[in-house]
């Protein structure tokens, strides 16, 4: 009999998704994913993929028929709508988990945060996000903190800033220019300060580990991913390393350009809200996380700088 559990990622061809996905076919789960066309190229083969949109709310109650777990690690297409689209999605994810039982995964982040909880952040440090977004994530938690009162289990795990082989639109992938060689390194931050950076095959290692301990979790849990806790110049010289450039030159990100193009394209816009992120040092307090599993997975920073790089065809 195969009694192998079952996952469905919404979001399995995304950085987080993605990996989240990988990692739980290694460990044995049966994984599904929802896309719009199925028949695409390249796709994992060892993935049940299914036709249809998160966006729609019968499409999602199909593909998460019997399955154990829903990864909700999906957003609005083209960083457009957020305000509009996030809780409809997550309210179609909160039925299947309602249908089938599940428990729902979020791959959280630090957009909840305004400056006043910095740098070090707790599982009940204060919410007062300053951005549009900020509120948003912060609605999205609130709402499954309320499901979980009424029977539907969530877990999140909140990251810093991702990076990985298979994640373009991130931080990262902003400091250098992906497809090309590293020229330089553009860092968004004062070099001096440090970043919580979250490197997503741990992420994903670490989602499906816990999940293996559901007899140990609560009806709503968070836990804090501590990552990579480092400053410009180590990630840097992490990349100088990768690309055997020793002189590569670490340069400020160019806000202004940033500032400039923001009105026109919406990326840009989601970029200059998140600034203070990057003024402050930031730090996930992974405390409770190690008590559960007794060590967080974690890279060495230069392998998973180089598999980075070598994902955003930056590397020969």
């Amino acid at each position: 009999m195969n009694t192998a559990r079952k996952a469905l990622v919404l979001g399995a061809t995304g950085g987080a998704g993605g990996e989240i996905a990988a990692a739980l076919l290694r460990r044995g789960w049966q994984v599904r994913a929802l896309i719009r066309d199925a028949s695409r190229p390249g796709l994992p083969a060892q993935i049940a993929w299914h036709a249809g949109d998160a966006m729609h709310a019968a499409d999602v109650a199909q593909a998460a028929h019997g399955v154990e777990a829903i990864v909700h690690a999906v957003n609005p297409p083209g960083y457009r709508n957020w305000h509009k689209l996030s809780l409809p999605m997550l309210e179609y994810t909160l039925a299947a988990a309602r249908a089938t039982g599940a428990r729902i995964v979020l791959p959280g982040n630090v957009y909840n945060y305004g400056p006043d909880a910095l740098p070090l952040l707790h599982e009940d440090s204060p919410q007062r996000p300053l951005t549009r977004k900020g509120a948003i994530r912060v609605a999205m938690e609130r709402r499954l903190q309320q499901a979980a009162a009424e029977g539907v289990r969530t877990l999140i795990l909140r990251c810093g800033d991702f990076f990985g082989p298979r994640a373009s639109s991130n931080w990262f992938a902003a400091m250098v220019k992906p497809g090309r060689p590293v020229r330089a390194v553009n860092y968004p931050g004062e070099h001096e300060l440090r970043h919580a950076w979250a490197y997503l095959p741990d992420v994903g290692e670490t989602v499906a580990r816990l999940l293996e301990r559901e007899n140990e979790l609560a009806a709503f849990e968070c836990f804090h991913f501590g990552g990579h806790w480092v400053d410009g110049n180590a990630m840097a010289d992490a990349i100088r390393r990768a690309t055997g450039q020793p002189e590569l030159p670490l340069r400020a990100f160019p806000w202004w350009l940033v500032t400039l193009a923001a009105p026109f394209v919406a990326l840009f816009r989601e970029l200059r809200e998140m600034r203070y992120l990057w003024q402050l040092p930031l730090q996930l307090d992974n405390r409770k996380l190690v008590a559960l599993l007794g060590a967080e997975p974690h890279t060495d920073l230069d392998q998973a700088v180089e598999a980075t790089l070598r994902g955003l065809g930056c590397l020969d």
